[in-house]
C-alpha cells in the first residue's frame, strides 16, 4: 500500500512540474531617446523614427529582443523640461510584441520643434522611468542626437551618479550640425560598463547605425568589439 502511494505521489509531482511554465526574466530594459531639438527638421525626425522602427524589425535585432525578454521605451527630448514618453515600457515576449513596438514608434507624433538641446535633463528624466522595470537585469539608456548639450544640467556631471545607480549610457552621434560630436559624446555623455558611442555621418546614415547599435546593446557586446558594417 505504501509503495502504491509513493507511485501516486511521484506521478502527481511529475504532472505538476510538467504544467509549470518557466518564465525567463527580463535581461535588459532599454530606453530609446530621440533628439527633437530645433536643429532637427521634420524629414530628419522621420528618418530617426522610421530608422528605429526598421531596426526593431530587423531579424537579428528582433530575435535578440525576444530571447532576452527585453523591455523597451521611447522618449522624445529637447530643451529643459521638455521630455516626454512617446511609447511607454513594453515587454517583448514574441515577434508580435516587436511589431507592435515598431508600429507605435512609427506613429508617435513629434511633440516639439523649436527648442534647445538638454542632454542632461533627458538623462535625468529617462533614468527616473526605470523604477517601473526593477526586475530587468541591465538598465541601458540609448541617446541619439545631433548637437552638444547647451541647456540645463550638464551630462558630464551626471555620469558617476548614473553609473553608481547601475546604468549604462550609450550614444549615437549624428554628425553635421556640430563639430566632432562623436568625441563630445565619448567625453561627456556615455558611461557605464561596456558603454560606447557610434557615429552616423548624416541623418541618412542613422537607420543603418541605429540597427547596429540596438543589436550591440541588447546582446551586451563589449565596447571594444568591432561590428562589420556589412552584417546588417
Amino acid at each position: 500500500m505504501l509503495k502504491r502511494s509513493c507511485y501516486f505521489y511521484i506521478a502527481f509531482l511529475l504532472l505538476t512540474l510538467g504544467s509549470i511554465t518557466i518564465t525567463k526574466a527580463c535581461e535588459v530594459a532599454l530606453a530609446l531617446t530621440v533628439d527633437i531639438s530645433g536643429s532637427v527638421d521634420q524629414d530628419e525626425y522621420a528618418l530617426q523614427m522610421n530608422g528605429v522602427a526598421g531596426a526593431l524589425r530587423d531579424p537579428t535585432v528582433s530575435e535578440a529582443l525576444v530571447n532576452r525578454k527585453a523591455k523597451l521605451m521611447l522618449v522624445q527630448w529637447t530643451g529643459t523640461s521638455r521630455q516626454i514618453i512617446s511609447v511607454p515600457w513594453r515587454q517583448i515576449e514574441d515577434y508580435d510584441d516587436v511589431e507592435a513596438m515598431a508600429e507605435a514608434v512609427e506613429k508617435a507624433p513629434r511633440e516639439w520643434r523649436n527648442f534647445s538641446t538638454a542632454i542632461g535633463d533627458a538623462l535625468v528624466f529617462t533614468s527616473g522611468q526605470f523604477a517601473q522595470v526593477p526586475e530587468c537585469k541591465r538598465k541601458v539608456i540609448d541617446v541619439s542626437g545631433d548637437g552638444y548639450s547647451n541647456e540645463g544640467v550638464a551630462p558630464l556631471g551626471l555620469r558617476k551618479h548614473l553609473v553608481d545607480d547601475g546604468f549604462t549610457i550609450n550614444g549615437l552621434a549624428i554628425e553635421g550640425s556640430a563639430e566632432d560630436l562623436t568625441s563630445y559624446y565619448r567625453d561627456h555623455v556615455i558611461a557605464g560598463n561596456g558603454s560606447f558611442v557610434m557615429t552616423a555621418n548624416t541623418f541618412d546614415e542613422y537607420p543603418k547605425r541605429i540597427k547596429q547599435k540596438l543589436f550591440r546593446e541588447v546582446t551586451n557586446q563589449i565596447a571594444t568589439l568591432k561590428i562589420p558594417v556589412n552584417r546588417f
